[in-house]
């Protein structure tokens, strides 16, 4: 079952279509080149009015996986492996053998978690949270493509308007932080969809807008031998995108057989927010007692 949002594949520039614990270090990060995107400015958290009144007379002009503004490959040596969760439809599972095996090489990932996976693993998310082998990221609330005039991606209604989108950002946001003590430091939508006005709002609120260059297992629909060949076309600035919520598709055993291969080659691994440099001080933990 693929990832909800007409649990279509996430489709990227390449690997589209695709045909079709214990606490470890973090990998030493590497610069090889993908395409270079701008780093967020550090701002504080802005209150959903000043949202609605500074982008609320913007009209988006653009749709898609790529618009101006997201960050899809860095300028940075290192591969940034990014693993979504995506919760209710999408699945609340956990594959365990992809977490191992990143575990059993200590390569450093950064799991996009939605609220509804969140609610469902309270547990498990802290535990991934302590590690220092993973950072958390942003999912949203309901998985929801990111517009603000209802765009939909895959046949799946995008939020309606700028207040929806807000809401679907800031409400996870809180979420996670409470959750694991630490504000995440970067979104990415349900669908991989934003327009270029809610792209400009999540680096308003002070995270970064992400995506990926490589889609290394079609929204958890690509057989392990499809994911493995994705992962040999890794190169170093790629920012690679998969799934760990679902533990019958290709993705595990996918990774079990590539890795090996991508260490091989001398690849380096950091997380998303190491590649893009982006601050710890961008926004601070919530969670009581921090």
């Amino acid at each position: 079952m693929a990832c909800d949002a007409g649990d279509a594949p996430e489709t990227s520039p390449r690997g589209a279509a695709g045909a079709a614990g214990g606490a470890l270090p973090a990998a030493t990060p590497g610069a090889g080149v993908a395409r270079p995107q701008p780093t967020p400015p550090v701002v504080p958290v802005v209150s959903r009015r000043e949202i609605l009144a500074e982008f609320g007379r913007r009209t988006p002009r653009q749709w898609g996986l790529d618009v101006t503004g997201v960050a899809l490959g860095s300028r940075s040596r290192s591969v940034a492996l990014t693993f979504d969760a995506c919760g209710g439809p999408g699945g609340s599972g956990f594959d365990r053998k992809l977490i191992r095996s990143l575990r059993r090489h200590q390569v450093p990932a950064t799991l996009f978690i939605n609220l509804r996976w969140a609610r469902r693993n309270p547990g498990l998310l802290r535990e991934l949270a302590t590690d220092p082998l993973f950072e958390i990221a942003n999912h949203g609330v309901h998985h929801s493509p990111l517009s603000v005039n209802g765009r939909s991606a895959y046949g799946i209604p995008g939020t309606a308007n700028l207040g929806e989108a807000y809401d679907e950002v800031m409400g996870n946001q809180e979420g996670l932080s409470a959750l694991t003590g630490r504000a995440p430091l970067a979104f990415r939508p349900g669908t991989a969809h934003y327009d270029e006005v809610s792209a400009a709002m999540v680096r308003r609120c002070g995270l970064l807008p992400a995506n990926f260059s490589v889609n290394a297992d079609g929204g958890a629909t690509f057989t392990p031998e499809m994911v493995a060949g994705q992962l040999a076309e890794v190169k170093a600035g790629d920012v690679v995108i998969s799934h760990f919520n679902q533990p019958r598709s290709g993705t595990g055993e996918g990774y079990v057989a590539g890795l090996p291969g991508m260490l091989g080659r001398g690849l380096h691994f950091a997380h998303l927010s190491t590649v893009f440099g982006l601050g710890k001080a961008a926004l601070t933990g919530v969670a009581a007692g921090r």
